[in-house]
């Protein structure tokens, strides 16, 4: 039962981060569009008003004038929408998720026993959580002392730009390093949304409310506020599309199970940021195929990565130095008594280990039916090291050599 509510909380909060983060990652693309899409105004009283541009929609049978004001327009309506509770919302519930599963278990989830770090290696779960939370905090600090020091007055993002890649790169490396496959994908997509949301936090909304406060006043509103909000605001554009595929990676383990997982990592990230450009500069007036395409090519490298090797994977302990059957090949039965011994206290239809009450992502391997079906993935996932989860069942390297050279 304790197993069936966390699944069902887990669940919840999931519906939750999704529900948050499609309605807040839309007005952020929308408002994004609309901001590149305007153009200025026809009327010539509204250009006397302080109107900056205009765009024209049609929607939903409707007929929709946006106008976006350089100055303070003549009156602020007491109804002024602000946009920040999706922002917070996606936030706290990811962070909540990250908790309940991660954060709970972190010698199963998070540990890393595969690093080439022997003192990561060897971490303790808290260690492990303590190491999770400070790598998110100082990812933001990084990110936003790069933005502070290298564009203090918005004028020089081109080198943030190229600062921000370079921290990625770095973030992703160390994420591979520091934690487990599905963790440190999770983690350094974690890293950017947190980033997304503390600048909405600490910056955007802030900035907006001293804005509002010295219109109200009848003051001038310092122009730093307003150029850093969409700094900002553009910063988090660009993180969108990856860390919406980062979120998702945990579903495809050819990812964070590969010796080079944070080089697909990157490529992914770059491949996002890439395509997003092409939307920005689209709704300016501008088609820049090549955006698009550069996206496209590194998702190809990126397929030419991943790709599985025809050998065994060395670095999982199916090496030269371990004994495994020759002429006569690995058969199902052996696979399927390793699977009873090391795999179906969780992978079975009723799972014996308390915190699993079905089997996870529906893989039972109770059977050699169900083995049989999953092949791939259990050679792809065991043999690579990664499974079982923090290696709690203690699976031995024979018996990941066994199941690398199993020929079904």
């Amino acid at each position: 039962m304790e197993a069936y509510l966390l699944d069902f909380t887990n669940m919840l909060l999931r519906w939750l981060h999704v529900i948050a983060a499609i309605a807040w990652i839309g007005e952020s693309i929308y408002f994004v569009m609309l901001d590149n899409s305007l153009r200025p105004p026809g009327d010539a009283g509204d250009r006397q008003k302080g109107v900056f541009g205009e765009m024209w929609a049609v929607h939903g049978g409707g007929f929709y004038h946006n106008q976006k004001y350089a100055t303070a327009p003549a009156k602020l309506p007491e109804d002024l929408h602000w946009s920040f509770w999706k922002a917070y919302t996606t936030w706290l519930s990811g962070f909540a998720l990250f908790a309940l599963l991660y954060l709970a278990s972190p010698s199963i989830y998070l540990v890393n026993p595969s690093s080439s770090w022997e003192w990561a290696a060897s971490m303790t779960g808290w260690q492990a959580n303590i190491a999770a939370v400070l790598f998110l905090l100082l990812g933001w600090v990084t990110y936003n002392e790069l933005c502070k020091r290298l564009s203090p007055t918005m004028e020089n993002d081109g080198v943030l730009s190229i600062a921000v890649a370079v921290m990625m790169v770095a973030v992703s490396y160390l994420s591979v390093q520091l934690f487990a496959g599905r963790a440190a994908f999770l983690l350094t997509g974690a890293v950017m949304a947190t980033a997304m949301s503390a600048n909405v936090f600490f910056w955007i909304i802030p900035g907006q409310r001293r804005m509002v406060k010295a219109m109200k006043a009848g003051e001038a509103p310092d122009p730093l506020d307003g150029k850093r909000g969409k700094q900002r605001s553009v910063h988090n554009t660009y993180f969108t599309l990856p860390v919406v595929l980062l979120m998702l990676s945990n579903h495809y383990s050819f990812m964070y199970t590969h010796e080079y997982a944070w080089v697909i990592m990157v490529l992914f990230i770059f491949a996002g940021a890439l395509i997003r450009q092409f939307f920005v500069l689209m709704h300016q007036g501008a088609i820049r195929p090549a955006y698009p395409a550069a996206g496209v090519a590194l998702i190809l490298l990126s397929v030419w990565v991943a790709a599985p090797s025809s050998e065994p994977n060395s670095s999982a302990g199916a090496s030269a130095n371990v004994d495994v059957p020759g002429d006569q090949g690995v058969g199902l039965a052996r696979i399927q008594g390793i699977m009873n011994d090391r795999c179906v206290q969780c992978h079975a239809q009723n799972p014996s280990h308390p915190g699993f009450n079905a089997p996870p992502a529906g893989v039972a391997l109770d059977s050699e039916e169900q083995t049989k079906l999953q092949a791939q993935v259990i050679k792809q996932v065991v043999a690579s090291g990664y499974m079982p989860l923090g290696n709690v069942t203690k699976i031995t390297d024979q018996e990941r050599a066994a199941i690398a050279a199993w020929q079904e």
